[in-house]
């Protein structure tokens, strides 16, 4: 066990709350982890070095006033969180939405998100446990049967000073309900961020989810988020994640009820030096249901970009319909990308395919642009978004598929080899 882990776990026995049951188990369970190394596979190609020279130390509020970035012509309810705590609160709570946060939560909602708590994500994953025995702060979001929530819900996750941040966001999604829910992540501060959600689809309900985790530098982070889907269920994810010293997200979905869908999109774009971990697992553990995943990156100097993804296709799933592909594009040779799309099929009346591709710009196409008066730069951030605009352009939301293609112009401007 590392040095940091048990500080965790000390760290993690001395908080007293009404948490403090969800502690111990998972305080219990991290004291039987090994800490992972290059030889396990799923962290074969993402060190964990910069982990273990850390040492705890929960974030304080930031001297500085922090704001997530303004998203134009959208219109959410929005709360940003530095730190451990609540700094900005914009909006009304919709309508017909239950919304509390872990500190104010009265007996009966505490009930209801202990009921919750940890039950969507899977029990393996170590820095989830980590933010179970840490979190000191999450929101619980629930949305009642038959009920539409119009006005989407942004969650901003701030790494503007030095700690450790550990946000929990739980959603319960009843019977026929539908709503948008924006995870985002910012900052550059010398940090680490466990930022964890869950979400719990009931039968016919709907979730248009994105999760941007645009940490840079210094800002380390290791989050992930699961779901579990029901009967009839649809899920949207788009996922935009950029590198920094360690970035890493873990994506589950589990269906568990047929005719549920669920399609994902990724996008990762890495900066010189830049690390960036992508791993999802699906499991079709009932019949008729249908995924589709698209993962794109593209790649900068000297940067590492990881990519594994896997479906599991379980004995009873028949008639699943599973696609999975990983696309990546190199902006220099010495640039790399390790990716493993993978299906793992018991059932045999399925139609599932999966594949990957990684190559680099082609030079008669950047040349053809030189030649006729455009800038490398120009040149570079129009191939790039021929590349990536197909996932961007279908994003539901049009404010934040307008922010989305600005932000990522602006980002790509790091990203040039020079």
């Amino acid at each position: 066990m590392s040095q940091w882990l048990s500080e965790v776990i000390a760290e993690g026995q001395r908080q007293s709350d009404w948490l403090s049951g969800n502690r111990q188990q998972a305080t219990a369970a991290l004291a039987n982890v090994k800490w992972p190394v290059r030889r396990q596979e799923a962290w074969r190609f993402t060190p964990l070095v910069p982990v273990e020279k850390r040492t705890v130390s929960l974030a304080g509020p930031s001297e500085q006033q922090s704001t997530a970035p303004v998203i134009d012509g959208l219109d959410a309810y929005s709360l940003s969180f530095t730190g451990n705590q609540l700094s900005d609160e914009q909006g009304q709570v919709p309508e017909g939405l239950t919304f509390t946060l872990f500190s104010k939560a009265d007996e009966a909602q505490q009930a209801s998100i202990q009921a919750l708590l940890g039950q969507v994500k899977p029990s393996h994953h170590l820095f989830g446990q980590v933010n179970d025995a840490l979190l000191t702060e999450g929101v619980y979001i629930h949305v009642p049967a038959n009920t539409v929530i119009d006005t989407p819900i942004r969650l901003s996750q701030l790494a503007a000073s030095a700690g450790d941040q550990h946000l929990r966001v739980l959603v319960h999604i009843e019977a026929g309900a539908k709503v948008s829910v924006i995870e985002d992540g910012f900052g550059d501060a010398d940090s680490l961020n466990t930022f964890v959600s869950e979400y719990v689809l009931e039968a016919q309900a709907e979730l248009e989810h994105y999760r941007f985790a645009m940490y840079t530098q210094q800002a380390m982070h290791v989050g992930s988020c699961h779901f579990k889907v029901a009967e009839k269920a649809q899920l949207i994810s788009n996922i935009v994640g950029y590198g920094s010293v360690l970035s890493r997200l873990d994506v589950d979905v589990e269906y568990t009820g047929e005719f549920a869908n669920a399609n994902l999109n990724a996008i990762y774009l890495l900066a010189e030096g830049e690390l960036f971990d992508l791993h999802s697992t699906i499991e079709h553990a009932v019949p008729n249901c249908t995924t589709e995943e698209n993962a794109r990156g593209i790649v900068g100097d000297r940067a590492k970009a990881v990519f594994n993804g896997r479906i599991h296709i379980h004995r009873d799933a028949q008639k699943t319909l599973a696609e999975l592909n990983n696309r990546n594009l190199l902006l220099s040779r010495r640039a790399v990308v390790n990716t493993k799309p993978e299906l793992e099929i018991y059932a045999d009346d399925v139609r599932c395919a999966h594949g990957a591709t990684v190559a680099e710009i082609e030079e008669k196409a950047l040349y053809y642009l030189l030649t006729r008066g455009i800038s490398r730069s120009q040149a570079l951030i129009m191939l790039n978004f021929g590349f990536i605009q197909e996932l961007i352009t279908q994003i539901p939301n049009a404010a934040v598929s307008d922010w989305l293609l600005h932000r990522l112009r602006e980002r790509f401007v790091s990203m040039e080899v020079k």
